[in-house]
């Protein structure tokens, strides 16, 4: 298998001391450094610049896109998932979604979930055509669902992995992955009303609207994220909220024939436990879906075996997707 070094000039987030500090966290040989370091560039958007963390690997059999959720960036799942992957052989890119990462934003644009789900569909068309491979996505927390919705409109993606697969039209998954019943209803509400007036654009930290506490297991490394504007300690417009509760996909889950699903399920994830996917995922019955559990793992996995246990399930899954 032919084996290109990852790229180490021109990264965006050379300043951004809180992937370093993740990565401390982590088993050494999944740590960034010389010889194992993403290629960073920047993809322009609808005046959105989007920042894009590469694995490159020529004779990779597909290209996997990875998405974050409302917690976490490119960046860090590059590192739990993208450098791994990479000594496998396998291409990956890591989107940063506005406003997260290191994407530049677009001036006095309100971002909302439908421009996320846009963004990633014209990032796949644009891999299509860079390297004519498959795509397939990987999504961590919201991004399991978002690759749903993103498949659901390509029609083409040839696999889906998520972490969890969270319909927030659901009352009971949005009221177990919000803050709290209050967050769940009268926030909701609140951001249902206001959305579409000028009041839509105020901001409020995604912590107090979601259980952001329960992103990671280990102490240390939640108040490093938490103090990260650019994940955990992100804020959101009460429009994004709003488009991101109560977002319609394009094919309803018994009608969805795309391709194949993959669950790499956290086993010990204290914000989505496996029983908040099952409102979406039993009503799939076109495509195989699978699910593997991740021991140990958290939210946002940083243990072992658990990610040992994510790169075997994605390495298996793209190479054989149906089975």
């Amino acid at each position: 298998m032919h084996m290109t070094t990852p790229g180490l000039a021109h990264d965006a987030y050379a300043d951004d001391p809180t992937w370093r500090a993740i990565q401390t966290f982590l088993p050494s040989e999944l740590r960034f450094g010389p010889g194992l370091m993403p290629t960073s560039s920047f993809w322009a958007w609808q005046g959105h610049q989007v920042h894009l963390d590469r694995f490159a690997q020529p004779d990779s059999p597909v290209t996997l896109v990875l998405l974050h959720g409302v917690g976490t960036n490119g960046r860090q799942l590059s590192l739990i998932v993208g450098g791994p992957l990479w000594r496998r052989g396998l291409e990956s890119v890591a989107v940063d979604l506005p406003p997260y990462g290191q994407t530049r934003p677009a001036r006095g644009v309100t971002v909302t979930y439908d421009d996320w789900v846009r963004l990633v569909c014209d990032v796949i068309a644009a891999e299509r055509r860079r390297s004519g491979r498959p795509i397939m996505l990987f999504g961590l927390s919201a991004g399991g669902m978002l690759a749903y919705h993103v498949a659901a409109i390509d029609r083409q993606v040839a696999g889906i992995i998520g972490t969890t697969f969270l319909d927030q039209r659901v009352p009971l998954v949005r009221d177990a992955t919000a803050r709290n019943l209050f967050m769940s209803r009268v926030g909701g509400a609140l951001a249902a009303s206001l959305a579409g007036t000028p009041l839509g654009r105020l901001a409020m930290p995604m912590r107090l609207a979601s259980k952001m506490h329960t992103l990671v297991n280990n102490p240390a490394v939640l108040r490093i994220m938490l103090r990260d504007r650019s994940s955990a300690g992100s804020w959101a417009t009460l429009r994004f909220l709003h488009s991101y509760l109560s977002y319609q996909p394009a094919v309803e889950p018994e009608d969805f024939a795309v391709c194949p699903i993959l669950l790499t399920q956290p086993g010990a994830d204290r914000w989505t436990p496996a029983d908040l996917s099952a409102p979406l995922l039993s009503r799939i019955r076109r495509v195989a879906v699978r699910t593997v559990q991740l021991a140990g793992a958290g939210h946002y996995p940083l243990e072992q075996p658990g990610l040992t246990q994510l790169a075997d399930a994605i390495d298996a899954f793209v190479r054989a997707p149906g089975q």
